[in-house]
């Protein structure tokens, strides 16, 4: 190889990654900025020294640069490119993008232009190194020594006495670089006694001192103090930060939120500039669209009572998960048959929300049955027929309207109801119900008759209920309901005994009037293997006029549900108290389908108090259809003779029992179809039908 005698390097390095410009447009969906890394195409390699005895005494024989820079995305961005100042920014990806490295002879430079050297034959000329070493821009020893090994455990072609191309120093200038402990490596070539001696001269980065952060409203503060506390007092890690900067960026995305981190720069004091770009939510529209064209058109529904059930308020930064949240939400209204999100661009990097929905036909008359609880004598005789109107979006205020009646061979049940999900102007989401109904039901729960003679309960029922959400899982509902009761018998005659003689009024008159307060809370919750209820009921009876009763009962259930595999598990437990002078038709009655399985309704006992456990294991069989075992328990615990006229000790009933067996589940539109065979403790067999889930 031929002599290289005074051969030295120089280089002129700097770092740029553009600024992102000031108003930033976001293209949905967002996309996170990703560079690419390129070299620039290298110039004029290392030559060897010609033959003549001067050539030594040349001041400088080669040049070398290195440059370091990002690909601007437009013509406008580069030309801030190469006007920026050396300040360092770092993006999402890597900051060391693309590098060149340019070795040229001063006086040779046309020359070797014109001659039309290729940089591939460059690339493939060697120089040997005799020594290699790492050092500061001025040509001295590091002053920490960790660096200094940093910097050498990166190198990979560069070894003493080792024969390298520009190719392979270039190389290893880029995996100096990319360690991240450094912003700047010149390579210098100096020629000694014992050959030539390639210096790599770095420039360390500054010790970490501080962070400020910009544009980052949702981002927590503990947040970004654990990323960056292990680094405090030590030299920056540019590799390090960016995965700082990615551990940032993904906590945006796993929240469905449109934000990003835009950029850091490096201050003087080793403080780091945190710049973040959070998407707001600019504004928030609907756009109604025709059920068979999907065309625009002219909805019901007004928009102020869609806009009020969404939590994404302009502002605010968009998030996917809520936006999600939010149609489900309008869905539940039961106005809608199909909600759809879309997002668009803004000025000044927001984001526009359009809600495009599809309104349902809002009133109509329906038809159906079911099966009445309280009858005793056969399912056949207890099936009800219903045929109701309703309108689910009075005002264009999603208040709803339901007329209904229900006629079965002894129930009979007229009913109005109006309801608004949503009183306007309430930031509670408080809603009101009034309820107006006119029933008969059957007496036989409490007062079957011992020679088959059908008594029934009439009831005329007026009430007013607020409702409205306590915390995420928990509600409360308050009320005053108006109620007129009386007992008749099969002609319709009111009547104020029972067969045994025992009073069917609290007040001895043909009726009792009463009036209740109402107050209830419900607390549900669901997880990954199940989910729980629980229910607390409270009525007190306020006695305005003399004659008006004066009682207190509370009711309580709860309920666990618990997924084992294929198996599900549930658990319930009920119970209540009386206090006061109340009817004894209101007593707790135990015992049938939705009480103690084996038992007819009302069979084991009525009291002032009771208690009722449950324990049903089912599972999957073929299709819809599914499989259940259960077992039940129940007691008045001891209160039957406290009701007035003891209607459960005159028809001896036990006051206590249980019962068990099997059973299976038919999915259908109506809701579960339960068909049950159950055992009791007084070795009777019984089958039970219901639709839906058990109370």
């Amino acid at each position: 190889m031929p002599p290289n005698d005074g051969v030295r390097f120089t280089s002129s390095p700097s770092a740029k990654v553009p600024r992102p410009p000031e108003h930033r447009h976001v293209d949905l969906p967002f996309l996170f900025a990703r560079t690419r890394n390129s070299f620039a195409q290298l110039i004029d390699l290392l030559r060897t020294r010609s033959p003549f005895p001067k050539l030594a005494a040349l001041p400088i024989l080669c040049s070398a640069s290195l440059s370091l820079s990002r690909f601007p995305e437009s013509a406008e961005s580069e030309s801030r490119n190469r006007n920026a100042d050396r300040s360092q920014f770092v993006g999402k990806s890597p900051l060391l993008c693309s590098a060149s490295l340019s070795l040229a002879r001063p006086d040779d430079t046309t020359q070797s232009q014109q001659k039309g050297h290729s940089s591939s034959r460059h690339d493939e000329e060697r120089v040997l190194i005799s020594e290699v070493l790492v050092r500061n821009k001025d040509g001295e020893e590091l002053e920490r020594k960790d660096l200094e090994m940093e910097a050498l455990a990166a190198l990979k072609a560069c070894r003493a006495n080792s024969a390298l191309t520009v190719r392979e120093v270039q190389e290893d200038v880029h995996r100096i670089i990319d360690s991240g402990y450094f912003c700047s490596c010149m390579p210098v070539a100096v020629d000694t006694r014992d050959g030539i001696r390639l210096i790599f001269q770095v420039k360390p980065n500054q010790e970490f001192q501080g962070l400020v952060c910009e544009g980052a409203n949702v981002l927590p503060a503990k947040f970004l103090k654990d990323a960056f506390c292990d680094g405090y007092g030590k030299v920056i890690n540019l590799k390090r930060l960016n995965e700082v900067i990615t551990s940032i960026n993904d906590w945006y995305m796993d929240r469905g939120l449109f934000a990003m981190v835009s950029a850091v720069e490096v201050l003087s004091g080793g403080i780091l500039k945190l710049q973040v770009s959070e998407t707001e939510v600019n504004n928030i529209s609907i756009r109604f669209l025709d059920r068979k064209t999907g065309e625009p058109t002219i909805g019901k529904t007004k928009p102020e009572t869609i806009l009020r059930q969404l939590t994404t308020k302009k502002g605010q930064v968009y998030s996917m998960l809520q936006g999600k949240r939010d149609v489900e939400t309008v869905l539940t209204m039961g106005l809608m048959e199909d909600v759809s999100i879309i997002p668009q661009p803004a000025d000044a990097g927001k984001v526009d929300i359009t809600l495009n929905v599809v309104e349902r036909p809002s009133g109509g008359f329906s038809a159906g049955g079911g099966i009445s609880s309280g009858i005793t004598s056969g399912p056949l005789s207890g099936l009800i027929g219903s045929f109701a109107y309703s309108h689910r979006n009075l005002f264009g205020r999603n208040q709803k309207l339901n007329v209904s009646i229900e006629r079965g061979q002894i129930d009979s049940i007229f009913r109005i109801n109006y309801s608004d999900p949503w009183i306007a102007g309430d930031d509670k989401r408080t809603s009101r119900t009034i309820m107006l109904q006119n029933s008969r039901t059957p007496g036989t729960l409490i007062h079957n008759q011992l020679d088959g003679s059908k008594l029934t309960i009439a009831r005329i029922t007026a009430g007013i209920e607020y409702s409205r959400p306590i915390r995420p899982k928990l509600s409360g509902t308050a009320g005053l309901i108006f109620q007129h009761a009386g007992a008749h018998d099969e002609k319709g005659n009111p009547i104020i005994k029972d067969f045994y003689g025992s009073p069917l009024t609290a007040s001895g008159n043909t009726h009792d009037d009463m009036l209740l307060a109402k107050l209830e809370s419900v607390y549900t919750g669901s997880g990954d293997h199940g989910s729980s209820m629980c229910v607390f009921n409270m009525e007190q009876g306020l006695p305005v006029l003399p004659e008006w009763l004066y009682f207190n009962r509370i009711n309580a259930r709860a309920r666990k549900d618990i997924e084992l595999g294929p198996t599900r598990v549930l658990a319930s437990l009920s119970g209540g108290h009386v206090v006061g002078n109340f009817p004894p038709h209101e007593a707790f009655a135990i015992g049938g389908t939705n009480s103690v399985r084996g038992y007819e309704e009302g069979a084991v006992g009525s009291g002032r108090s009771y208690a009722v456990g449950s324990g049903e294991i089912s599972f999957p069989m073929i299709g819809p259809v599914g499989g259940v075992i259960f077992a039940d328990y129940g007691t008045d615990l001891g209160s039957g003779p406290t009701v007035p006229g003891d209607p459960a000790g005159a028809r001896l009933k036990p006051g206590s029992g249980y019962g068990y067996g099997i059973g299976i589940r038919l999915d259908s539109p109506l809701g579960p179809l339960r068909l049950e065979y159950a055992f009791n403790d007084k070795h009777r067999k019984r089958f039970h039908f219901g639709i839906g889930h058990r109370n």
